[in-house]
């Protein structure tokens, strides 16, 4: 894949983040907490994949490419070890707002799933502007 198709490809899926994002917002703000959840979620899964495409490496399941962005970007310190930790609570949280039918889910919890989506948007958006702005 030519550099070019690469970051095309990165900017398509950091769009789709971000409109992600916003459906997040939307349905928080109507208290439709668990979609919120989902939402949220793929925001940061997006946007994780707008890093990606730019190596350009993907994968078929979620797990493996959390598990290859945490080993090749957050243990590596390129982006905050925090993050790591809250993207895999992200991920927990919308499989139990998917698939648990007793999970209650709090304003406050569905709050802080968006804040770790807009955060990770900002640190992707940084990451491609500091190191591929000549492509």
């Amino acid at each position: 894949m030519s550099a070019r198709i690469s970051i095309e490809l990165s900017n398509h899926r950091l769009e789709q983040a971000k409109e992600e994002l916003e459906d997040a917002e939307l349905l928080f703000n109507k208290k439709r907490y668990k979609s919120a959840n989902n939402r949220a979620y793929y925001a940061i899964f997006h946007a994780i994949k707008a890093v990606l495409a730019l190596e350009p490496i993907d994968f078929k399941r979620h797990k493996d490419i959390q598990a290859y962005f945490n080993k090749n970007y957050v243990n590596t310190e390129i982006f905050p070890k925090s993050m790591g930790r809250r993207i895999s609570k992200a991920s927990q949280v919308r499989e139990d707002s998917d698939y648990d039918d007793e999970f209650i889910v709090k304003a406050e919890n569905t709050q802080e799933q968006i804040d770790t989506a807009k955060e990770m948007i900002q640190l992707v958006e940084l990451y491609i502007k500091n190191n591929f702005k000549d492509i």
